[in-house]
């Protein structure tokens, strides 16, 4: 047979199976209501991203969000023309764009940013970098896609489930219709309850407390007073929903051990001096952050093979040269991706410079850093579905601490390059993915993606600066942000040494260290069912630096989505996502809208 045999190769018969050319596809109204369903999830991945450490999926929700939308526009005889599958699949490539800034590195590089230099660069300057770094991403995806999709049929499981999710609500109305109803009753709750919480007292006619205490007492001090309590957040239980199980329980453990086990003894060491949060989590980030690093590189080490063949696909993209064929003319042309390079690595490159201090030769540096670290976040995605920004951050952290050391802004700041780079090229992947199964056309998303990254960079830097007017607030109960303590306490540990550590803490980190590769070594080779039994280092490490009333209530949320896929499998399957979806949403939307109302209107 030929090589362009379509038994042979997946690109012929994708082109004469899969693709649809002659189907609506990059439209006006799925790029103008991408970007605005992204923007809107920015925000929402804003507020929990400081709540939690983590960003919430946008795929399918967006998917979900759109399709009800379109139908109701339809119903309404205000939108004539039906919304078609893959003109939903562009719309959710620009609001995974959008919605996806919060990831990479952003938050966590921003906020620490904040945190350690106080240090708060002009909105506009902030707005080109989280744009340049994020289009870097996306232009770095070209080169690889046809390699990993095409080729190899990399899972890339989140972006398998989002085609399977579009298919379903395309093709089966009722059960579209059902998700949508599911995820809009659960915003509207979370809206209201969040109202009644957080909103001024002459706007609402009562209020629902902050967190309900328990009447009961550790070491002599109320429960409230090591952080164990119970959070009128459902924000919390919707991020819990979303997790496995195994992260669930690893988040409760953790919280335990940390705020019940190792706060009191600490307190009566006199390794802290309170029982607070504030003094609790300033000794316990260090093992934590030990913990999360010590396990992402483990893991990252241990996908050796991947890594390997990632520069092997690298070294034999640049170094071939195919005959034109008839998927080039639907592909992304390969001289796009040297092309976009060339016009945002001066960009890239000066903003270092000006805004961080970072000499031109170290500036210059981090762009063939990002482009392998990129590749590498793209097959490791697309082989687990797990982007590694836990171990590439860290790694470009380590090597800047070592070329420029003392200057933690560009430490900082050089990492959310190569993490940005990373989560921008498996995030275009991963929706390349859903675009194959579907048979969209590839350059229809990378445009889209596009738009997604310049609308979620206009709407993340201004709303950081409205949702935390003062960094001091970082790190509080009130937004804990782990991933931004994390990023802090390893900027200054490779910028100044542990020198100035209690030799508890010392210990500590040890500890952390050999707990994380031990965790990562387990998750790797123990027994199928081993597995499930051991912790997972993610969630031991972030409950060591959030509140331990996080921790119970995002457990909460895992527990309940465990028992429903236990007992009722296809609810669970039609359900947990959206309604953990509109908890998320419905919160962290009305508490951005109390922080305008606040700020703005009544002052």
């Amino acid at each position: 047979m030929s090589a362009q045999d379509p038994v042979q190769d997946p690109e012929s018969r994708w082109l004469s199976e899969t693709y649809q050319p002659a189907v609506r596809q990059f439209t006006l109204r799925a790029v103008l209501v991408g970007m605005l369903i992204g923007g809107v999830m920015c925000l929402s991945n804003l507020y929990v991203f400081f709540k939690t450490g983590w960003s919430m999926g946008v795929t399918i929700t967006a998917a979900i969000l759109a399709f009800t939308l379109f139908q109701g526009l339809r119903a309404l005889r205000l939108e004539g023309q039906s919304f078609s599958a893959l003109e939903n699949n562009v719309l959710t490539t620009v609001a995974s764009g959008a919605g996806y800034m919060t990831g990479g590195g952003n938050m966590a590089a921003f906020g620490a940013l904040l945190m350690v230099t106080q240090l708060r660069p002009d909105i506009a300057m902030m707005v080109l970098w989280f744009a340049a770094i994020a289009a870097l991403g996306v232009f770095a995806a070209i080169p690889i896609k046809r390699q990993l999709i095409n080729q190899e049929g990399l899972a890339f499981p989140t972006g398998t489930a989002t085609a399977e999710t579009i298919r379903t609500l395309h093709s089966q109305g009722g059960s579209g219709s059902r998700q949508s109803l599911a995820l809009g009753l659960a915003a509207l709750f979370a809206a209201l309850l969040t109202w009644l919480r957080a909103a001024a007292p002459s706007w609402k006619p009562f209020a629902i407390p902050e967190k309900f205490t328990l009447p009961f007492q550790l070491a002599g001090k109320p429960l409230a007073e090591w952080t164990l309590s119970i959070k009128a957040e459902v924000v919390l239980l919707g991020a819990g929903g979303l997790m496995s199980w195994r992260t669930a329980w690893s988040v409760l453990l953790g919280g335990i051990l940390t705020y019940a086990v190792m706060a009191p003894a600490l307190l009566e060491q006199g390794a802290i001096t309170a029982a607070s949060y504030k003094a609790i989590v300033a000794w316990t980030v260090w093992p934590g952050a030990a913990l999360l690093v010590a396990s992402g590189l483990t893991s990252f080490v241990l996908d050796w093979k991947s890594i390997v063949r990632a520069v092997r696909g690298m070294t034999s993209i640049f170094g071939r040269k195919e005959a034109q064929s008839a998927i080039d003319a639907v592909e992304c042309p390969a001289w796009w991706f040297p092309a976009g390079f060339l016009v945002l690595t001066p960009i890239v490159v000066w903003l270092m410079m000006m805004l961080f201090e970072i000499p031109m030769w170290a500036a210059f540096l981090a762009i063939p850093l990002s482009v392998l670290m990129g590749f590498v976040a793209a097959r490791v995605t697309g082989e687990t579905d797990v982007t590694p920004t836990k171990a590439l951050g860290p790694v470009t952290q380590l090597i800047y601490g070592a070329a420029t050391p003392g200057n933690m802004a560009g430490n900082i700041m050089s990492a959310n390059v190569t993490g940005g780079v990373g989560l921008h090229a498996a995030d275009l992947l991963t929706t390349l993915k859903t675009g194959w199964l579907l048979g969209g056309n590839p350059r229809a998303q990378f445009y889209g993606q596009l738009f997604g990254v310049i609308a979620g960079a206009a709407i993340l830097v201004p709303a950081f600066n409205l949702l935390i007017p003062d960094p001091a607030v970082l790190g509080s109960e009130e937004w804990p942000a782990p991933s931004c303590i994390v990023w802090a306490g390893v900027s200054e540990a490779f910028s100044d040494g542990l020198g100035a550590l209690s030799g508890s803490a010392k210990r500590a980190i040890v500890i952390g260290l050999l707990l994380g590769v031990a965790l990562a070594l387990l998750e790797r080779f123990a027994p199928p069912k081993a597995k499930a039994f051991v912790p997972s280092p993610a969630g031991l490490g972030i409950a060591m630096v959030i509140p331990g009333s996080n921790a119970i209530a995002m457990f909460t949320g895992g527990a309940i989505a465990e028992i429903l896929r236990r007992k009722w499998r296809a609810i669970a399957d039609a359900f947990v996502v959206p309604v953990s979806s509109g908890l998320i949403a419905g919160e962290s939307l009305m508490g951005v809208a109390v922080v305008v109302v606040d700020q703005i209107i009544l002052k």
